[in-house]
């Protein structure tokens, strides 16, 4: 069942429980009508007792009626509010799902990336010393371009790897060879054979495959949390027409004017109304649906 229908159902549902309010309707009387007006929070301050010409009604039907011009005003207000709120209560728990996840996710990796930086400088440190120390920004750029990248910066990871290791060779050299001075041409050179001399043998191609797929995997997925999160928050903030408004009024409060408060809208009418309402939502739903579905796909996938 997708997100708008279950809007739909609940909407529905809960127009027919708010609208079984009221016992023995009278047929000419407004007692009914002033209850269950009453229960609504608005005044009874000019609420007629009987039933009067409804020529100055704009949204019900202009027969005898129960209702002033002013509580039909209140009532199409009420309408509106009821629907914005019940959009924004049935959008909550995935709206925050999308950002406690997305949250976690973010402090997860993050975290295990200041793990791993700080376990790779304690280890380097304890069995290189000085040596190490006096290069180890080769190592913290290493990080801090990971970092970005994740964050969604504009990283190429494969050519920021490959200077890691070019950067990283050059360093090695000139420390193995410290009796020789080498200008920078030279040791440019030197970087550019990194393929065919393999002076670290296979490990930065494995580095880079297992890094890649890492990492190109928790940057789809944190930023797929942050699409989720931002669509659910727009479709959340329903702007309600006045199309939308008038026939919500129609289906749930003119039976108040009626005379009818207890009369309850059948399913099929209050659905069609909801999908007229709720039109522009209703458009995302395909697309929606194959956002989701990418997310079960990559999960299946990362099993």
């Amino acid at each position: 069942m997708t997100a708008m229908w279950r809007v739909l159902v609940v909407f529905c549902t809960l127009s027919v429980l708010s609208l079984s309010y009221g016992g023995d309707i009278k047929a000419k009387s407004c007692s009914d009508v002033r209850q269950a007006y009453t229960a609504k929070g608005f005044s009874l301050v000019n609420v007629p007792h009987q039933e009067m010409s409804g020529e100055h009604l704009r949204v019900c039907p202009q027969g005898y009626t129960c209702c002033t011009s002013d509580m039909e005003d209140k009532l199409g207000q009420q309408s509106k509010l009821e629907f914005e709120n019940l959009v924004e209560e049935t959008s909550h728990t995935l709206r925050t799902t999308f950002v406690s996840r997305h949250k976690k996710f973010d402090e997860f990796f993050l975290e295990l990336l200041d793990n791993s930086e700080k376990s790779l400088n304690d280890m380097f440190t304890r069995t290189y010393g000085k040596l190490y120390m006096q290069n180890s920004e080769v190592f913290l750029d290493l990080f801090t371009e990971l970092k970005r990248y994740y964050t969604g910066g504009n990283v190429n990871l494969d050519e920021m790897l490959n200077d890691f290791w070019s950067r990283l060779l050059e360093r090695m050299f000139q420390l193995l060879n410290s009796q020789y001075h080498f200008t920078d041409d030279y040791l440019e050179c030197i970087s550019k054979y990194t393929d065919q001399l393999k002076p670290f043998g296979d490990v930065p191609r494995k580095l880079k495959a297992q890094v890649t797929r890492a990492f190109i995997a928790a940057r789809t997925f944190v930023q797929g949390l942050m699409v989720g999160r931002e669509v659910a928050n727009r479709v959340a903030k329903v702007n309600v027409a006045p199309a939308c408004i008038r026939a919500l009024t129609k289906m749930l409060y003119c039976p108040y004017c009626r005379g009818l408060p207890g009369l309850k809208p059948c399913q099929n009418y209050c659905q069609n109304v909801m999908r007229g309402c709720l039109a522009n939502q209703a458009d995302l739903d395909p697309e929606w649906n194959l956002f989701i579905g990418g997310g079960h796909q990559g999960e299946a996938k990362t099993v």
